[in-house]
């Protein structure tokens, strides 16, 4: 895909939530079940159930997914996505990508050993080795935009309140 095809994909949607700005508003959704016995819980994904499990910081075996990685899967899929999307619109050929991302937990916090101790990750980075012959100045911008841009970037930049409840 190029610039003029994406633009022409997007211009209409465009349009349409600058002139209907509700209509923009999209609903997201996940599923997820305790079908299997122990700490495990199934959550539905594209690609088929995926059972996630304790880390094995916090006793797991290592034999289901963790959702502290799943969490930072998520960002890359979104930041990945972004991060195409953004450098077709500025005409940026980019060959072929690798991108990874890293977060530290410290497992006290969610066992509560230490009150003191944060539940949750720290800094998360995102690293991205691009085949491009791109320049350093337009590589810093697409970094920045795909940083503006990326929903789950955004969202654990700011996060949203978080409820959960008894349905």
């Amino acid at each position: 895909m190029d610039a003029a095809v994406l633009r022409d994909l997007q211009a209409p949607l465009k349009q349409q939530y600058r002139d209907d700005p509700a209509s923009a508003c999209a609903s997201m959704h996940a599923e997820a079940a305790f079908t299997d016995p122990g700490v495990t819980c199934t959550v539905q994904t594209w690609a088929g159930p995926a059972r996630a499990g304790l880390h094995t910081s916090t006793g797991g075996d290592g034999g289901d997914a963790c959702s502290g990685d799943m969490l930072l899967q998520a960002l890359l899929a979104c930041a990945g996505v972004t991060m195409r999307s953004v450098a077709t619109a500025m005409g940026i050929e980019i060959r072929s990508a690798r991108l990874t991302a890293r977060g530290e937990m410290d497992a006290r916090g969610t066992l509560g050993v230490s009150k003191e101790a944060p539940v949750g990750m720290g800094a998360i980075a995102v690293d991205a080795e691009l085949d491009t012959d791109a320049d350093d100045a337009t590589l810093a911008k697409l970094g920045q935009l795909t940083e503006r841009y990326c929903v789950v970037a955004q969202t654990l930049a700011q996060p949203p309140h978080l409820s959960v409840r008894r349905a």
